[in-house]
């Protein structure tokens, strides 16, 4: 029961944050930094990870701890993101950790200022080409293979993150059902339902993948890269592709 609300816990914490940075429009920045003061502080550094599947920056995921706040931060491949907290020193009450992944506490009144400051370091010192994460396929599979059994066993890997990223899938010759639209305030996501062959349907979301409509909507067969993930609407579950690129 501890490890399902743990998950619960989890997904829920990384919808919320998702819908924060949106609301905020902060999909263009070169960080991430979130914070709720009711989020579990037992799963901020699962949650960090998760975020970094979607926008893949430096994250933090902060909430209240005590009289603090305390946060979990993940970097991404080639980014010392220890050396970051290190130059915003002067909002932090305490951090530590490695390059990859560290946690730190600061005062409430000095999160707005942290924030700002670690935007303004990641982006004074981050080489732009590592926010472009290297996509490394590591199966082809069918539709048809993605089962609740299969999801099952995946999640048997998790923690994802730095180090252990969640499997990326490719899947070729996909066609649209003709649901396929541009979401998002600014229309720069992508949502599809799409099957293969004889297979059964099954939603994706494409976040940034928007321009990529177009392949998509003629009927044409194309090939995907994307994680399986796991959706949850009105109480219920099902598995979505989160689509990390789209091909003819």
């Amino acid at each position: 029961q501890f490890n399902t609300d743990r998950r619960d816990a989890d997904k829920r914490i990384t919808r919320e944050a998702l819908i924060q940075i949106s609301e905020k429009k902060e999909e263009d920045r070169m960080t991430t930094v979130v914070y709720d003061e009711t989020w579990h502080k037992g799963v901020i550094g699962i949650v960090a990870s998760r975020l970094t599947e979607t926008y893949y920056r430096p994250t933090l995921v902060f909430t209240k701890s005590g009289e603090k706040l305390a946060a979990s931060a993940r970097s991404v491949k080639g980014f010392d993101v220890y050396n970051a907290l290190e130059g915003c020193a002067e909002f932090i009450e305490q951090f530590g950790g490695h390059k990859y992944a560290a946690g730190l506490t600061l005062l409430e009144k000095d999160y707005e200022g942290f924030k700002a400051e670690f935007e303004k370091v990641v982006r004074d010192t981050i080489d732009p080409k590592l926010l472009n994460p290297e996509l490394n396929i590591d199966a082809e599979i069918n539709l048809a293979e993605i089962t609740p059994k299969f999801y099952r066993i995946l999640k048997q890997f998790a923690p994802f993150g730095p180090g252990n990223m969640a499997p990326v899938f490719m899947t070729q010759n996909l066609i649209d059902i003709g649901k396929g639209k541009r979401v998002g305030e600014d229309k720069s996501h992508l949502r599809l339902v799409v099957k293969q062959g004889n297979s059964t349907q099954i939603t994706c979301i494409g976040f940034g993948l928007g321009d990529k409509h177009d392949l998509t909507c003629e009927g044409e067969p194309f090939k995907a890269a994307y994680v399986i993930d796991e959706n949850e609407w009105q109480g219920t579950v099902s598995l979505q592709l989160l689509l990390k690129d789209i091909k003819a």
